[in-house]
């Protein structure tokens, strides 16, 4: 009796690999796209630019939402696992945060469809908020787990109030708004301390520190939202955290070019988006010489790193090496 080989038997365990941080693309070819759509509105910048991108950055959620899903239907126990885990836990967030700038990038063409992401987004991500914190405080967890993932959760929460006000739901945005903000201030502590007392984060999770710019820079746009476009105290200090956290970064220049390519690249994308969003709605409301240098700067380094991170990632698609056992 001839036995037949599956077609699909050497296709599937590049499957099982599929990492749940892959949404972080959608999140920063989304942010990339508001930062160019804001770009158009602030420097006068082709706005077809932005719309494009975050066109692709819609497609790329409903592909790697497919992709996934095959993955949990094929290998629920690889999702399990992922779910389970210390650290990759964190990223699942990422799904609902995708979401949630999707919904902002389709709020000026369909109401309708950006509530209903909006909606969809913003109460995945509070489920999600809850059982991660849920784990924290039930779970004894070893202080070399912890990192700048940690601020994804809380990132989401932050990103609320940017299509939430204009949806008409200020009182939300505000709760949301809210948790974020505190839960920053706790985390950062946290990841800080951790960072400069225990050892320090493996080659891996070097990009992560990226993530710790989001929180401010997010948090500033989110802010302006809720206070009516008013700059005041809280938001020139949450400005100069997240410019000041960028600085810093950019001093580690060396030290991120030295890192071989992973997923976890693109931990650099979505932070590197929202301050230059940040930095286009600073120069809005305080039109200068020195503004408009940081906006433009900050565009075009957060497109430059973007652009260099999904071509790494094409490359390791072609060659075989992006969907591996870690």
């Amino acid at each position: 009796m001839t036995v037949q080989a599956d077609p699909n038997a050497e296709a599937e365990p590049w499957l099982r690999h599929v990492p749940v941080p892959l949404f972080a693309v959608v999140m920063g070819i989304g942010g990339l796209g508001l930062a160019w759509r804001r770009g158009h509105e602030a420097l006068a910048l082709p706005a077809v630019v932005g719309e494009a991108v975050l066109a692709l950055a819609a497609l790329l959620l409903i592909a790697i939402a497919a992709l996934y899903l095959a993955k949990a239907t094929r290998f629920p126990a690889a999702v399990a696992g992922e779910y389970d885990h210390p650290i990759r836990i964190n990223f699942f967030p990422a799904i609902t945060i995708s979401l949630l700038i999707i919904a902002a990038a389709a709020l000026p063409y369909s109401r309708s469809v950006a509530e209903v992401v909006w909606l969809a987004g913003t109460a995945g991500h509070l489920v999600f908020a809850l059982a991660i914190f849920n784990r924290w405080v039930t779970r004894n967890v070893e202080i070399h787990h912890s990192n700048p993932s940690w601020f994804i959760p809380v990132v989401g929460n932050i990103l609320v109030p940017i299509a939430g006000v204009r949806l008409g739901y200020g009182d939300v945005s505000w709760f949301f708004f809210a948790i974020g903000l505190v839960f920053w201030v706790i985390l950062f502590a946290i990841v800080l301390y951790r960072i400069v007392f225990h050892d320090q984060l493996p080659n891996r999770f070097l990009p992560t520190l990226f993530i710790l710019i989001a929180p401010p820079a997010i948090g500033f746009v989110a802010y302006l939202q809720l206070n009516g476009d008013t700059m005041d105290a809280l938001a020139r200090i949450l400005f100069a955290v997240a410019l000041f956290t960028t600085l810093l970064l950019a001093t580690m220049v060396r030290l991120f070019l030295r890192l071989p390519f992973a997923v976890s690249w693109w931990a650099f994308t979505f932070p590197s988006a929202a301050m230059a969003i940040a930095a286009l709605r600073y120069y809005e409301l305080t039109p200068a010489m020195p503004t408009a240098a940081i906006a433009t700067v900050t565009l075009a380094a957060a497109t430059a790193i973007i652009a260099l991170v999904a071509l790494r990632t094409i490359q390791a698609l072609v060659a075989g090496r992006l969907f591996v056992p870690e």
